[in-house]
């Protein structure tokens, strides 16, 4: 077999023959008439010899002398073609020497159907759209089982594009993470939310506890960060009368890469005036069965080997009953070093300075997440941790009105009450402040533009976060959020490094 080189120098000769015989390689355009699913569907409707034009990238030839049939690939899906050399004249028909597997072709032809029952198109006009210099990934099939020789988790990663040409399950992933964004997108729209948008580059970023990436503008000598959430900025909005307000938009957050974290993912944050968290737990239980029906036609999905039923009640449990029930422990009543040596009894690695809500989010993560296999909220997590949640109003002191979606032992959603107290906001971000100077890069800055609109305003209000990544991962039953991401971001080779 040759190596990729003698593959280039080969197809590099064919341009050149190809040119050299008047034929343009890489033409403007070319006018299609139908889909290749179009002519299988249409076929009883079409009349035999109807004359169609189609276009795609060819994924099979083979050549009978003066006579070659081939699969032109669209995507809707492929069709045969059936090309003689006297009906496209020997001038044309050289082509089929010159052509190689993944050349973009059009045919202009007349339907119909071979001796062996396959819908063809034969062809009468023949025109090459697109010559590859670089070979496709080959693809066999051997008892019944398709051998992909580019079956390398990470080069499918880095290649996505030669992901989507070679396997179809790929692209239907991909199509089905657009169905669930048109899913939630129509769910809200439908329940009177307003969509917007807000700013990407932020002078404070706010919203959520994560390291930010920092940018510059030059023209106003500007430190700017990119968001690590939508929050703040949809706040200001409910100040301004819009009642209900959505974003569906990509975040950014300067952490680690593993099987459930990217730096940079898609989050859909919705707003809603007089709500609060009990409120938007029935929504989102509601959202997600809709989401699930739409794009899966089901509410029991297979996920890691275990069926997840999004059909039944949404158990809401707070978190330091959950952490009791696993541990027998009392988090609450325990001060930060025994928190701390308990997080190292779990096999927990703490920093000293951590504070008693991290603790006790540490505890939490380690001894009960793994766990959470069936839909559930929990609810009331540690006031440290929650910057921005109203205080709950059975233990103000410890305790906000906050609730996370956990699914297959990863959380999905994240919500609140809302603060919308300005004099306890600015406490709350003092705080966070000290536990910055303190050595906590995550700790929520502090926002006086967020301030100023609290101080104009704002009503009772219920605020949801969703991971959309995290949740295709669950309706498509990825592994990995690299699976469902189109670019993921990638360790760089040496080739790229130089």
């Amino acid at each position: 077999m040759e190596a990729p080189h003698d593959l280039l120098t080969m197809r590099l000769e064919k341009l050149r023959r190809l040119r050299e015989m008047g034929v343009e390689a890489y033409p403007h355009e070319f006018r299609r008439t139908h889909l290749s699913a179009q002519i299988h569907e249409r076929f009883a409707e079409l009349e035999e010899g109807e004359e169609v034009a189609i276009a795609g990238r060819l994924r099979s030839l083979r050549s009978m002398g003066k006579a070659a049939f081939g699969h032109i690939e669209d995507g809707s899906g492929s069709v045969q073609v059936y090309l003689r050399k006297d009906a496209l004249g020997e001038e044309a028909f050289q082509l089929t020497k010159l052509v190689d597997l993944g050349d973009f072709l059009g045919v202009r032809g007349r339907v119909f159907r071979t001796r062996m029952g396959e819908v063809s198109v034969r062809a009468e006009q023949l025109t090459l759209l697109s010559k590859t210099l670089r070979p496709m990934p080959v693809v066999k099939e051997k008892d019944g089982v398709v051998y992909d020789a580019f079956r390398d988790r990470e080069t499918r990663y880095r290649q996505r594009y030669l992901d989507l040409m070679v396997n179809p399950d790929t692209r239907d992933l991909f199509r089905r993470r657009a169905d669930t964004i048109a899913a939630l997108r129509a769910y809200l729209d439908e329940r009177g939310f307003l969509e917007v948008e807000t700013p990407i580059l932020q002078r404070v970023y706010g919203g959520g506890i994560a390291r930010p990436f920092k940018t510059r503008h030059n023209a106003l000598s500007l430190d700017l960060y990119l968001r690590i959430a939508e929050e703040l900025p949809l706040k200001m909005l409910i100040v301004g009368g819009l009642e209900r307000v959505y974003e569906i938009g990509r975040v950014f957050r300067n952490e680690g890469v593993d099987r459930q974290h990217n730096p940079e993912f898609t989050l859909l944050e919705f707003y809603w005036a007089y709500a609060d968290y009990h409120d938007a737990m029935d929504l989102v239980e509601d959202l997600f069965r809709s989401v699930a029906q739409r794009v899966r036609g089901t509410l029991q999905l297979e996920y890691e080997g275990k069926t997840i039923d999004l059909g039944r009640t949404f158990p809401r449990r707070p978190m330091v009953e959950l952490i009791r029930e696993e541990t027998d422990r009392d988090v609450l009543a325990l001060e930060e070093p025994q928190l701390r040596e308990f997080c190292g009894d779990l096999g927990g690695d703490v920093r000293e300075g951590l504070p008693k809500g991290k603790l006790i989010e540490k505890v939490f993560d380690l001894a009960v997440v793994p766990k959470l296999v069936q839909p559930i909220f929990v609810i009331d997590h540690p006031k440290a941790v929650s910057p921005l949640a109203k205080g709950h109003r059975a233990n103000p002191e410890q305790l906000v009105e906050r609730f996370e979606l956990f699914i297959a032992g990863s959380e999905i959603g994240n919500a609140f009450t809302e603060l919308n107290d300005p004099q306890e906001q600015r406490r709350r971000f003092e705080h966070q402040h000290e536990q910055r100077e303190a050595g906590d890069e995550e700790a929520h800055p502090l926002d006086e533009a967020f301030i100023a609109a609290l101080e104009h305003g704002m009503p009772p209000t219920a605020g949801v976060g969703i991971g959309v990544d995290r949740l295709v991962m669950l309706l498509v039953g990825a592994e990995a959020i690299r699976d469902v991401l189109l670019f993921p971001h990638m360790r760089p080779q040496a080739e790229e490094l130089g």
